[in-house]
């Protein structure tokens, strides 16, 4: 159960660090809300690296 919510937490992780990137392609690009959109894209990506992280942690005890 652990190991799968890992799992799919790391997938969503890595389709934000895309997403991230095309942001920061489209604000290169000229789009003035793109990197304000990166900013927060790449929060977010943080926050679930830190949920992998910590469910890392826990498949240690399970």
């Amino acid at each position: 159960m652990v190991s799968d919510l890992r799992d799919r937490l790391a997938a969503i992780g890595e389709e934000l660090a895309d997403a991230a990137l095309a942001k920061l392609r489209a604000a290169a690009d000229g789009d003035a809300d793109a990197a304000s959109d990166e900013r927060k894209i790449t929060r977010a990506r943080r926050a679930v690296e830190k949920a992998v992280h910590l469910l890392d942690g826990a498949n240690e005890t399970d």
